[in-house]
C-alpha cells in the first residue's frame, strides 16, 4: 500500500505528542521519539502483529525499547494503538503511580511494554532472550500445520545501548545461534549526552555486527524515507539464518531548533521552540495532545487486520488442541503459571548419616530429577558447566541446527564468558511466556550481571541464579573470587530471593522456593566444598525460610547460622559447653526474605527474647542486626589458600565461634531483658 499524506499526518501526531508529553511534565527526552516517529509509525502501521485488546496474544510480535531515552515514544504508541493509554495517563508522565513511569515498566498488563529495560543496552540482551523462547518454543510446541510460535522481536536500540558491553555479549551470542526472528533497529542519530558521538565512539557498527553474524541493513534516511524504512523491516523479517541490524539514520530533535544536537536529547522543548514545532507539523500551537480524528481511524484500520489475524490464530490454535492434545495440555498448564502436578515429589530428600556433598553439587542433583518432569525449565552457564553442576543428564544443547551440536529444542544454553549477558537474556526468556529460565556462574560473577539481576526484582520475573564457589571456602582462587559482599547487596535489593543452604534438604527448599516464587528472581549461593547432611533439617522446615536446628531449653546465646557455617555452629556447641560451660541453641537462617513472610510469632520462636544471638557467616556482616545481637563475619577481602587454612585464618573454626559466642554472652549477661532483633514495630 502507498504512503500518503495520513502517514505523514501520523508521523507527525506522533512527534507532537512527544513534545506535548514532555513539556507537560517539564521532563523527559523527546529527541529520540521525534526522531524515530517514522520508523515507529511504518512497524506498527506496515509490519507488527499485535492486539490492543489482547495485548498478551502468544502470537504477538515482540517490541523491545532498549533506548530508554525514547520511552514517551511507547507510550505515545500505546495510545495512538487503542490499548489502555488515555490521553490523561500521557499527561501524568512520570508522576507517582501512573501509566508513565520514567521508563517503561512492566506493571500494567494491558500495555505494549514486555519488560522493562530500564539502563542502557539491559533492553536488546532481554529482545535476545525474546528471540531465543520463540526459537525454543517454536521447535517444542510448532508441528506442521500448526505454526503455534511465530513472530518476530523487534528492539529500537541506540548509540548508548551500542556502547554499554552487555549489548555487545548479547549481540554476539544472538550472531552465533542464528537468532533469524530478531530485528534490531539501530536509532544512528550520532548523539548521546555528553554530545557528539565523536566524542568517544566511532568504531564501524556494522563491522562489528558483520563480524558477530548478523544481517547488516541500512537505511540513509530515516527521517522521511517510508518506502526504504518498510523494504528493510520486510527484508528483516525473510531473513531465518541471521538476527538483523538495521542501521537507521535518524536526526534526533527533528523539526526542534535544536535537531540533531545533544540539546534536544534529555529535556523538553523550550516553549518557543515547541510553538515552532506545532507549526511546522501544522498543529495549533495554543493546542495540547491533538490527535486528529482520521489518525485515530488509521491506526483503527490496522488493529483490526491484527484481530482478524488473531481470530484466524485462535481457530488454529483450537484445532491444535485435538490435534495435538498432549503439547497443548502441557503449553497452556505453563502459560498459567502452573508446575506439573506432583513435581515436588522429586526433589531429592536426606538423612543425617548421608555422605556430606558440596551443595553446588547437591544443586546438580536436584536438576537432574526436576529438568525431565519440569519441560519448561531451560538452563545454562556463562562457561562453567563444569563447575557449577548446571547440566542434567540427559540434556541436550540449544543450538541452530546446522552446527550438528544442539538444536532450537534443546534446554541447555552455552552463555559463554557473558555473564552480564546471560543475566540479561534470561529477563528476556522469563517474559516470552514457556520457560523458567535458570543461569549459573560463580557467585563473585553475579556481581557482573547486577544490573540485569535488579531488572528481574523490577519486573517481577522468575528466574533463577546458580551461583556457585560461595566466600572464602573455595580457597586456592584467592580473594578475587571471593565474594564476601556480594550477599549484602542483594539482600538490600526489594523483590529477591537470596538462599544459601546449609546441607541437601535447605538446598531442595530452595529450588521449592525459587520455583513457586513466579513473581520474583532467586539467587541461589552454593558450596565448593563438601557439608554434611544435618540432624532436622528437612524441605518443610527450611522452606520458612530460617528454622530451629538444635533446640536447647537451657541455652545462653543463639547461633544463627548460613550456608557452610550452619554445621561450623553446631560444632562450636561442643566447644562451648565443654570449655565454658555455656549451652547454646542452632538456627539455620538459609533465605531472609522467606523468613521476613513468616508471622512475628514464628519469627520469635526461631530466635526468642531472652537470650543473645550471633550470627556467624562468612559474608561481610551487614544486615545481620535485624536479626542478632553480635555478628561474626568478614571484616576484609580473603586469601589465597584451601578452605581449611582460610577458615582457620579468620577463626571460623569451632574454637573461634565458641570464643565469640562467649564474649556475646559476657556482653548480655546482666541485661534485665534481652529483646529479639526479630521483635520489631515497621
Amino acid at each position: 500500500m502507498p504512503y500518503s499524506e495520513i502517514d505523514q499526518l501520523a508521523i507527525n501526531t506522533i512527534r507532537a505528542l512527544s513534545v506535548d508529553t514532555t513539556s507537560n511534565a517539564k521532563s523527559g527526552h523527546p529527541g529520540a521519539p521525534m526522531g524515530l516517529a517514522p520508523a515507529s509509525h511504518v512497524l506498527f502501521s506496515r509490519i507488527m502483529k499485535f492486539n490492543p485488546s489482547s495485548p498478551k496474544w502468544l502470537n504477538r510480535d515482540r517490541f523491545i525499547l532498549s533506548n530508554g531515552h525514547a520511552c514517551v515514544l511507547q507510550y505515545v504508541m500505546c495510545h495512538l494503538l487503542g490499548y489502555q493509554m488515555s490521553i490523561d495517563d500521557l499527561k501524568k508522565f512520570r508522576q507517582v503511580g501512573s501509566k508513565t513511569p520514567g521508563h517503561p515498566e512492566t506493571h500494567d498488563p494491558t500495555l505494549n511494554v514486555e519488560t522493562g529495560a530500564g539502563p542502557l543496552g539491559q533492553g536488546i540482551a532481554a529482545a535476545v532472550g525474546l528471540a531465543i523462547g520463540k526459537a525454543h518454543s517454536a521447535a517444542v510446541y510448532n508441528r506442521p500445520g500448526f505454526d503455534i510460535f511465530d513472530n518476530s522481536t523487534f528492539c529500537f536500540l541506540g548509540d548508548g545501548c551500542l556502547q554499554e558491553g552487555i549489548s555487545s555479549e548479547a549481540s554476539s551470542l544472538a550472531g552465533h545461534l542464528k537468532l533469524g526472528n530478531l530485528v534490531a533497529i539501530w536509532d544512528n542519530n550520532k548523539v548521546t549526552i555528553d554530545g557528539n558521538t565523536e566524542l568517544s565512539f566511532d568504531e564501524d557498527v556494522e563491522k562489528r555486527y558483520e563480524a558477530y553474524g548478523w544481517q547488516i541493513l541500512r537505511v540513509e534516511n530515516g527521517d522521511s524515507d517510508l518506502e526504504s524504512i518498510e523494504k528493510a523491516f520486510r527484508e528483516a523479517v525473510a531473513c531465518q539464518d541471521k538476527p538483523t541490524l538495521i542501521n537507521l539514520k535518524t536526526t534526533i530533535g527533528f523539526g526542534s531548533q535544536q535537531q540533531g544536537t545533544h540539546s534536544v536529547h534529555g529535556s523538553p522543548l523550550k516553549p518557543d521552540d515547541a510553538v515552532q514545532v506545532k507549526k511546522l507539523f501544522g498543529f495549533n500551537p495554543e493546542q495540547t495532545f491533538q490527535v486528529p480524528a482520521e489518525v485515530y481511524d488509521f491506526y483503527q484500520k490496522r488493529v483490526d487486520e491484527n484481530r482478524a489475524a488473531q481470530k484466524a490464530y485462535d481457530a488454529m490454535y483450537a484445532e491444535y488442541a485435538k490435534a495435538h492434545p498432549d503439547l497443548y495440555n502441557q503449553l497452556e498448564r505453563i502459560l498459567n503459571r502452573k508446575l506439573p502436578e506432583g513435581w515436588e515429589k522429586n526433589l531429592p530428600l536426606y538423612k543425617p548419616g548421608d555422605a556430606a556433598v558440596a551443595t553446588r553439587k547437591l544443586s546438580e542433583i536436584v536438576l537432574d530429577a526436576l529438568c525431565p518432569v519440569i519441560p519448561e525449565l531451560v538452563g545454562g552457564s556463562a562457561d562453567l558447566t563444569p563447575s557449577n553442576l548446571t547440566r542434567w543428564q540427559g540434556a541436550a544443547d540449544f543450538q541452530h541446527p546446522s552446527t550438528n551440536i544442539g538444536s532450537y529444542a534443546g534446554r541447555y544454553i552455552r552463555y559463554g564468558i557473558r555473564e552480564h549477558g546471560m543475566a540479561g537474556i534470561m529477563n528476556g526468556l522469563a517474559v516470552y511466556g514457556p520457560i523458567i529460565p535458570y543461569g549459573g556462574t560463580f557467585l563473585n560473577f553475579v556481581s557482573y550481571g547486577a544490573g540485569a539481576v535488579r531488572m528481574a526484582a523490577l519486573n517481577n520475573s522468575r528466574v533463577i541464579y546458580v551461583a556457585t564457589h560461595d566466600s572464602i571456602g573455595l580457597g586456592e582462587d584467592g580473594p578475587t573470587h571471593q565474594p564476601i559482599e556480594t550477599f549484602a547487596h542483594f539482600r538490600a535489593m526489594p523483590n529477591i530471593y537470596c538462599w544459601r543452604p546449609a546441607d541437601g534438604n535447605e538446598t531442595s527448599a530452595a529450588y521449592l522456593s525459587a520455583l513457586t516464587h513466579d513473581s520474583s528472581p532467586s539467587i541461589l549461593a552454593l558450596t565448593r566444598q563438601n557439608l554434611p547432611q544435618l540432624e532436622n533439617s528437612t524441605i518443610e522446615n527450611a522452606s520458612k525460610g530460617g528454622y530451629v536446628l538444635y533446640e536447647n531449653k537451657n541455652a545462653n546465646v543463639t547461633l544463627v547460622g548460613t550456608g557452610s557455617e550452619v554445621s561450623l555452629c553446631l560444632e562450636a556447641v561442643k566447644v562451648l559447653k565443654s570449655e565454658y560451660n555455656l549451652e547454646a541453641r542452632v538456627v539455620s537462617l538459609p533465605c531472609w526474605e522467606v523468613f521476613e513472610e513468616q508471622t512475628e510469632s514464628y519469627r520469635l520462636s526461631v530466635i526468642p527474647d531472652g537470650i543473645p544471638a550471633m550470627s556467624v557467616e562468612v559474608y561481610s556482616a551487614l544486615g545481620w542486626t535485624r536479626y542478632v545481637h553480635e555478628a561474626f563475619g568478614m571484616t576484609s577481602f580473603g586469601e589465597s589458600g584451601t578452605a581449611k587454612q582460610l577458615y582457620e585464618k579468620y577463626q571460623f573454626t569451632p574454637q573461634g565461634v565458641a570464643q565469640r559466642a562467649q564474649k556475646t554472652h559476657e556482653a548480655y549477661k546482666d541485661t534485665p531483658f534481652i529483646r529479639s532483633p526479630v521483635r520489631r514495630a515497621f
